[in-house]
């Protein structure tokens, strides 16, 4: 079993998407679907899939305490590249990029402070 896609829920789906086609320009995802509620974004692969949504029940989305959505980004070079960038969108950092363990990471929050790690 593998994972096929990840959904976040967003407030503001303009500023969402603005933030992710940005952040991911110069990576292998692609904008393939977007309408008044969700944007998916997809690999070359077509195996697996990033997408943000205003949540179904119409509440307000709501970032996951504990929860992280990761990125195997393949270099340290793109692991801080991403890492500035998204904080250069608007994004926070939530841990500079470093080596942790086996591998060198570095985390952020995005607009609606949903936790992303971005590793190599």
């Amino acid at each position: 079993m593998k994972m096929n896609y990840f959904v976040l829920g967003t407030n503001n789906i303009e500023a969402s998407t603005c933030f992710y086609d940005a952040l991911f320009e110069q990576t292998a995802l692609s904008q393939v679907l977007a309408n008044e509620r969700m944007t998916f974004w997809q690999g070359d692969d077509k195996d697996s899939a990033f997408a943000i949504a205003i949540p179904f029940d119409e509440a307000p989305a709501t970032n996951g305490n504990g929860s992280m959505i990761g990125f195997s980004v393949g270099s340290a070079d793109e692991v801080i590249r991403l890492h500035q960038k998204a904080i250069a969108l608007g994004g926070s950092c939530e841990g500079e990029p470093n080596q942790r363990g086996p591998r060198f990471s570095a985390y952020v929050r995005d607009l609606d402070k949903n936790k992303l790690v971005f590793s190599a």
